[in-house]
């Protein structure tokens, strides 16, 4: 255990963190995401929530500041229901590191999926939220 360090960051997840480039994107899936369809690189963090992960992420991670939206979520199709509640959620985790963020970007579903093949990585998260799957693109760290 290292101090300062969420307990819900792998050591694998910390090493991948590490390891991402400015402009690199990370997908947050949610449990029923098909990540390994989407993505080769994909690691677990099977019972945690996105919520959780993105407080722990976003401390050690600088969102992109050179795109018009560094945080994309799946948009909630025309035939269903939104959860305000996630986007909400998610945002306010945002606010707490990154206050001036853009609003959160929306891609269609199938836009969603193909974006996810690009992403450095996809978390396979335990989430059971509709729509809940979220893509961060890190920025640079200022020095």
């Amino acid at each position: 255990m290292l101090k300062g360090i969420s307990k819900y960051l792998s050591p694998e997840l910390l090493f991948h963190l590490y390891k991402m480039g400015h402009g690199d994107e990370l997908v947050l899936a949610d449990a029923f995401y098909p990540g390994d369809t989407m993505n080769a690189r994909v690691i677990r963090a099977d019972g945690i929530g996105i919520v959780d992960l993105l407080d722990g992420i976003l401390p050690l991670f600088t969102l992109d500041s050179y795109v018009s939206n560094p945080v994309l979520m799946m948009a909630v199709p025309s035939n269903d229901t939104p959860d305000p509640a996630v986007e909400k959620s998610y945002r306010a985790v945002i606010d707490k590191y990154y206050p001036d963020t853009s609003p959160i970007g929306k891609l269609e579903r199938f836009e969603f999926y193909e974006r996810s093949k690009t992403a450095y990585a996809v978390i396979m998260t335990g989430e059971t939220t509709k729509y809940g799957n979220i893509i961060i693109k890190k920025g640079v760290i200022p020095v």
